[in-house]
């Protein structure tokens, strides 16, 4: 019997992170980031979209990002101590258009809040349709603020409770749903007909797809612990699969059955709130109640957590220079918090009350495509340049493969909603006036995103 050779972990050096995590550590990490209960946010609008076909456009986006994953792994192995679009595109290509990566990317750190107090107005809307939805927005930024600026953190054990909380809550809703299917409920029956039926609109499916990037966000973090796992060449890339396949069967398995139930969303007062009022009809109100429980805690949990990564995401930018330090690198002299920031962070979240979740969502998705279209580009870019005269078999792993997912993701990009793809582009070109000004119009090194640094 053959005898394979097991990969020798990398010891820890001094000064740096300690290695303990396993690979079933980094699975659990990325999943938790995820948030399995992101299946039921974007339901409603994205079976209106693409006229009841949710299961397909998931797995539209899962090709996306399994060939991105692909890239992701690639790069990992290279560069075992980074771990971004960012560091990636900077190393490859040009420290500049590294930059622009990284400015286009915090667009999800930014206003990730704001989805949250959005979803916490639709989900509670459902329960109380009375209560203006401004109201609930600006409920769950206060608390999200005020916790914050209190200096609470979430523990990791608390982190794996909320994640095995919405995971108990999902499977209770598709039992739910499987039952009533089966009893043959509003004459449901199950069928292909949520992946393939006649006057499939593929545009539409591939909007509605652009959409659902938002529940994969969170799948390449596990990048950032590469200082952290004992084999990053080995587990690392191997967690970027197990976490993408499983968050991608779990999302078309349950969206399969939904859409079997419902396949068409229009019957539904609340398209936007879809999920809750599904709950209600196969659960009853008790269940109803105990979904958006379910969901309530995850919803203040990511808040709280997205807000506090957002402003040290912007601390670390303005300690290091890469936006005005006495601004942004500010810290209370007492309780050591980034005040400015966090409070910047809920004024960004507030915009919630002017936005819809399509349009917020495709805002968020606008810095995702972009991240993850310079990751496929950095390893055409890396074998170029590191990698010339290697076998055929390379040149297909290296530059076919991921030049189909720049392909991909770029299209998903062009189908999201326009007035995300204005406020996008608007973004990304302060972040050239300012990279032009900083690098006196690039012949100085653009500045680095410290959190991203390897």
């Amino acid at each position: 019997m053959a005898l394979t050779k097991t990969p020798t972990p990398i010891a820890s050096q001094p000064g740096t992170l300690k290695r303990s995590l396993k690979l079933r550590h980094i699975v659990f990490i990325g999943l938790a980031y995820m948030a399995p209960l992101a299946v039921f946010d974007t339901f409603g609008i994205v079976a209106d979209t693409t006229g009841g076909h949710v299961p397909l456009a998931y797995l539209l986006i899962l090709v996306a990002v399994l060939f991105t994953a692909f890239s992701y792994a690639k790069m990992v192995r290279v560069y075992p101590q980074a771990g971004s679009a960012y560091t990636y595109t900077r190393k490859t290509i040009s420290s500049h258009l590294g930059f622009l990566v990284g400015w286009a990317a915090t667009l999800d750190y930014l206003f990730l809040p704001m989805i949250n107090a959005l979803l916490s107005s639709i989900y509670m809307g459902a329960a109380f349709p009375s209560v203006p939805a401004w109201v609930w927005i600006v409920s769950t930024i206060v608390i999200c603020t005020v916790l914050n600026l209190v200096g609470i953190r979430l523990a990791v054990k608390v982190n794996y409770a909320l994640v095995i909380i919405q995971v108990i809550v999902a499977v209770a809703f598709v039992a739910f749903t499987i039952k009533n299917i089966v009893d043959g409920a509003r004459g449901a029956e199950f069928s292909v007909t949520p992946f393939v039926s006649p006057g499939l609109d593929v545009p539409a499916v591939a909007a509605g797809a652009s959409i659902l990037a938002l529940s994969f966000l969170g799948f390449d973090a596990v990048t950032t612990l590469s200082e952290e796992a004992i084999n990053p060449k080995r587990d690392v890339p191997r967690a970027i699969f197990i976490i993408v396949a499983a968050a991608g069967v779990f999302f078309v398995g349950i969206t399969y059955f939904m859409q079997v139930l419902f396949p068409d969303v229009s019957e539904i007062a609340d398209i936007a709130g879809a999920s809750p009022e599904m709950a209600k009809y196969i659960g009853g109100a008790f269940f109803q109640a105990v979904f958006l429980a379910g969901y309530l805690i995850a919803v203040l949990g990511c808040g709280l957590t997205q807000q506090m990564s957002a402003a040290r995401l912007l601390f670390a930018m303005g300690r290091d220079g890469v936006l005005p330090r006495k601004v942004f690198g500010y810290v209370h002299p007492k309780s050591g918090i980034p005040v400015i920031n966090i409070l910047l962070i809920a004024v960004l979240a507030s915009s919630a009350v002017f936005l819809d979740l399509y349009q917020a969502a495709s805002l968020i998705n606008f810095g995702a495509f972009v991240a993850f279209a310079f990751v496929n580009l950095s390893v055409i870019a890396h074998y170029l340049r590191f990698l010339k005269g290697k076998s055929g078999a390379s040149v297909i792993g290296h530059v076919v493969v991921p030049a189909i997912g720049v392909v991909i993701n770029v299209a998903l990009w062009f189908s999201l909603e326009p007035s995300a793809m204005i406020v996008g582009f608007i973004w990304v070109a302060i972040g050239l006036a300012y990279v032009l000004c900083v690098t006196r119009m690039f012949r100085k090194q653009a500045p680095q995103f410290v959190e991203l640094r390897d």
